[in-house]
């Protein structure tokens, strides 16, 4: 039976909505295609969806890269300055389960195009606000997160749609692999285009044009409909008692269950609760990390007299470019590492993926408050331990998506990943940038003011993310004791 079922199954081609659709609403291919041909195009799906991710967290780390520029423009203390980004993730973080739900039930290339050109174009427009309109340029930032958020929330189950398990942990690893660089690139685009222009606007007006590429790409290359297919939704349709299509999905399939259904199926999935705090630290860690270290790194520069106090209206540091070059490098190696080491150990443990993401964790808590306290006294040291605790931060991407995919069932797996990223923001990287700057305003405070406590204070708020790390460290070790029986639900 079961070499029966294999041969029908070979003779069955992969089941892409790439054809038209049959007089009753089915969709099928409308020509006899060879296997390679639907793999060709699987990848290039996957090749404009990584093009959309790049551009993504170019646009969420522009600011961060000009961060002094924007500061002393403004006329910004650090709490205000911090409140930059955690607007941006609040919207974010908001939008993602409103996304979710839409593209569990609705046509996924359609939302991915709107939110393309909505971010785009309030990118652009933030380009020409003046220093009298703040609280508009924060509002912009705001509407840039709701229309990340529906990429980063529907783009990842396109490409679990489109290869199988084995394959699925390669693919995601290139997908992920553009959050590192595409948050490098945002800040070497900004630092760049601010001190070849002399004005930092200029940074927010090269990314919408490349958004607009993109999404003449995803127009043109990506099919209007994508299956959602597993093992049994293939042997199921061969004899048709399923359907082929997500053709009007929210008929079929909000019959069956509702969101509220959802989420309490999801809340009660050990492995998805615990590696959602998990992948929470990191965010927190991520989002900290990423808007204070290049200003961080400045004032620890002036406290050992590398480099004077900025006195003019552009402030050229090179901080930004060089770390900016450090998030590429360390985020390229680390995804890369965190899916061999994935791939390797599970031949022999079931539970690697929680158990590398747990030591990855632990070894970056590490490096990071390592970084700290050697940043007054010696600053390569300190770049090369930020870099070490990025690199492990960066090998826990795809693995904890990769967990994510395989403890939620493919109907759930839009809401997982919107709930993932509301829990993960709203509790890490939406607060940990404005928490940052309050903890350094009130330290300040406390002391007078001088540039010896304008980088201790700094310091001292920084130390949070190191034992924030440990915490993460904790959940995933919490999320391998439960990961096999949720895998097995999964699959049954």
């Amino acid at each position: 039976e079961h070499e029966d079922t294999g041969l029908l199954l070979q003779a069955v081609p992969e089941e892409q909505n790439y054809g038209a659709a049959a007089a009753d609403g089915t969709q099928y291919p409308s020509e006899s295609v060879s296997r390679n041909s639907p793999a060709k195009r699987d990848w290039v799906v996957v090749a404009v969806l990584c093009f959309g991710n790049l551009i993504n967290f170019m646009d969420w780390f522009i600011v961060p890269g000009i961060l002094l520029d924007i500061q002393k423009y403004f006329g910004l203390s650090d709490g205000k300055t911090g409140l930059l980004q955690t607007v941006f993730t609040l919207c974010y973080m908001l939008a993602a389960p409103i996304f979710g739900y839409l593209g569990d039930r609705y046509n996924r290339k359609i939302i991915l195009g709107a939110g393309i050109f909505f971010w785009s174009g309030v990118t652009l427009g933030s380009s020409f606000i003046t220093e009298s309109y703040y609280r508009i340029f924060v509002l912009s930032r705001g509407l840039v997160g709701i229309g990340s958020a529906s990429y980063s929330t529907i783009a990842p189950t396109i490409i679990a749609d489109l290869f199988e398990e084995g394959k699925r942990t390669t693919v995601l690893s290139i997908f992920y692999i553009f959050i590192p660089v595409g948050s490098g690139c945002g800040y070497m685009l900004a630092a760049g285009m601010a001190k070849s222009t002399g004005d930092w606007h200029w940074a927010f007006r090269v990314t919408p044009c490349m958004g607009g590429l993109a999404l003449l790409l995803l127009i043109l290359l990506v099919p209007h409909r994508i299956q959602r297919k597993t093992a049994a939704h293939r042997a199921l349709s061969i004899s048709g008692t399923i359907q082929r299509a997500d053709e009007k999905p929210d008929v079929h399939r909000t019959a069956k269950t509702t969101w509220c259904q959802d989420v309490g199926s999801l809340a009660k999935n050990c492995s998805f609760v615990c590696s959602s705090l998990g992948l929470t630290a990191m965010a927190f860690i991520t989002g900290a990390l990423g808007m204070w270290v290049p200003l961080f790194l400045y004032r620890a520069q002036v406290v050992q007299g590398i480099v004077p106090p900025c006195l003019q209206e552009s402030c050229n540091s090179s901080n930004s470019l060089i770390f900016g070059g450090i998030t590429i490098g360390t985020g390229i190696l680390g995804v890369i590492a965190g899916a061999e080491a994935a791939r390797r150990l599970r031949k022999i443990n079931n539970k690697a993926d929680p158990l590398i993401c747990a030591t990855s964790m632990f070894i970056s808590a590490l490096c990071l408050y390592i970084a700290l306290m050697v940043a007054q006294t010696n600053i390569l040291s300190t770049f090369i331990f930020i870099a070490f605790g990025e690199l492990f931060l960066s090998v826990n991407w795809a693995v904890v998506t990769d967990i994510l995919l395989y403890v939620v069932t493919p109907r759930r797996q839009s809401t997982a990943i919107a709930l993932q990223i509301l829990v993960s923001h709203l509790l890490g990287d939406a607060g940990s940038p404005y928490l940052i700057g309050i903890i350094s305003n009130a330290i300040q405070a406390k002391n007078t003011p001088s540039l010896q406590w304008s980088f201790w204070s700094m310091q001292y708020s920084f130390i949070i993310c190191a034992f924030v790390g440990v915490f993460g460290g904790g959940f995933f070790l919490l999320t391998s004791f439960c990961i096999e029986e949720d895998r097995k639900e999964a699959q049954r």
